[in-house]
This record gives C-alpha cells, structure tokens and sequence, in this order.
C-alpha cells in the first residue's frame, strides 16, 4: 500500500502519486482502489529514486532514462530470442545434412590455395 511503501522508502505519499501522475509508476489497484506496488514496482521505484537522490535527475528525465531502458532490455531479449533461433537453425541443418558443411547457413567454401610462384 502506498503508506508502507511512503514509509518504506522514507518518502511522501504525494511523490509516489506524482511519479504515478507521470507514468513512471503502474501499480495494481484493489477494486476498492487501493494502490498494491509488486516488488516488480518496488525495484523500479528504488531505481528512480537512485536517479533523484544520487544523481539529482529530474521526472522528465527519470521518464527518458525508463524509457531507453525498457527499449535497451526489450532488444537485449530479442537478441537472445535471435541467438537461441540460429543455434537452433544450425544444429538442425547440421542434423539434417550426412555431410554437415553442406547443412551450414552461409555456404562453406574450400580454402583458397595460393599457387607456388612461377620461376622465370
């Protein structure tokens, strides 16, 4: 509730419905609308007040700063999600292949052989 967590963190009420306000806060409401923060809003909320207390960021700037980091861990995942789908695609093509250089992605070439140089 949005008193203990006040207290909790040793600041006003009015800073967490000002942070709600802006949208830098979601926490899940009862039906009889009573704030319940997860520790899920617990964790982003002691990284917003790191952002004030220890590097005197202001909203408009914690709400930048929210944002890059929701795009940067949105892109991590999908990079992961691309690693995990090629290791998957090579290991099924090298399976699938009796010669597993002809089940590569990027076909593979013999090496280049550089001829001897020819004497005059």
């Amino acid at each position: 509730m949005i008193s203990a967590v006040a207290e909790m963190y040793g600041i006003h009420p009015q800073t967490l419905r000002l942070y709600e306000r802006e949208g830098l806060l979601k926490p899940s409401r009862t039906e009889g609308n009573t704030r319940l923060y997860t520790d899920e809003d617990l964790q982003r909320l002691e990284f917003i007040l790191s952002l004030a207390r220890d590097l005197g960021v202001n909203i408009s700037g914690m709400a930048i700063i929210l944002q890059m980091r929701e795009r940067m861990e949105e892109m991590q995942r999908q990079i992961q999600d691309f690693v995990k789908y090629i290791q998957e695609e090579v290991l099924s093509r090298a399976s699938a292949a009796a010669d597993p250089s002809r089940g590569a992605i990027v076909p593979v070439r013999r090496p280049f052989v550089t001829p001897a140089p020819r004497k005059k």
